[in-house]
């Protein structure tokens, strides 16, 4: 305006115009400009979904062993499968379902609903680790080890192999609980968490019934 006077004009030039870029979903400033690290937050998707791709490609190397194995070997023996891999299944089928809902709570920006589903699933997330524990134990206990035959080799090694990966899962759960994220927004921080949740989630589904039906 005309009537504007230059310490006014300088003031608004100081202050870069006035105006701050748009904040993502519960103000963590999830667009271009809310990156804290300086980089894209569509990058670690992109990143996780490689990642994912990647142990798939690992996964479906023992598969293909195990079914060479099955095919070739004439010392292949049925082994009792633990009856408590229903109830992990179940554990964490429930909880993908306490994920989502944990998410829902978060669009809606409400941190507290959110905080407490996430939780929720973290605590899945051990009680399934611990199911894991007694099935080896039920299995050891059925005289059934690592050594004791080609299947019962393979039951521990995708067994343990999920669970390491899945305890990486449950590390990121806790990491985004906690609230001290540096380089990741919050809301960029649950969908690479979820993303790897729900698929760490479904490669169990699957080697449960490899398991269950190839044994």
């Amino acid at each position: 305006m005309p009537h504007t006077s230059a310490t006014e004009e300088l003031e608004i030039l100081g202050t870069g115009g006035g105006a701050k870029p748009p904040s993502g979903p519960g103000g963590d400033g999830d667009g271009p400009a809310g990156s804290r690290s300086g980089m894209p937050q569509r990058i670690y998707v992109t990143g996780i979904t490689i990642g994912m791709a990647g142990i798939l490609m690992f996964f479906m190397a023992f598969v293909s062993a195990f079914i060479v194995r099955k095919g070739v070997g004439s010392d292949w023996h049925a082994f009792p499968m633990p009856r408590i891999l229903w109830l992990n299944t179940l554990i964490l089928l429930a909880s993908s379902v306490t994920m989502v809902r944990a998410r829902r709570f978060f669009a809606r920006d409400d941190r507290e609903g959110f905080r407490h589903w996430w939780a929720v699933t973290t605590i899945l997330g051990f009680l399934f680790l611990a199911g894991q524990l007694i099935a080896w134990r039920q299995m050891v206990a059925s005289g059934f080890y690592l050594a004791t035959n080609a299947s019962s080799s393979f039951f521990y090694v995708l067994t343990a192999a999920h669970g390491l990966h899945l305890l990486g899962g449950i590390v990121a759960l806790l990491y985004v609980g906690s609230g001290k994220l540096k380089r990741l927004t919050l809301a960029t921080a649950t969908e690479v968490a979820s993303l790897y949740w729900h698929f760490m989630d479904g490669l169990w589904v699957f080697l449960f019934l490899l398991l269950l039906l190839g044994r």
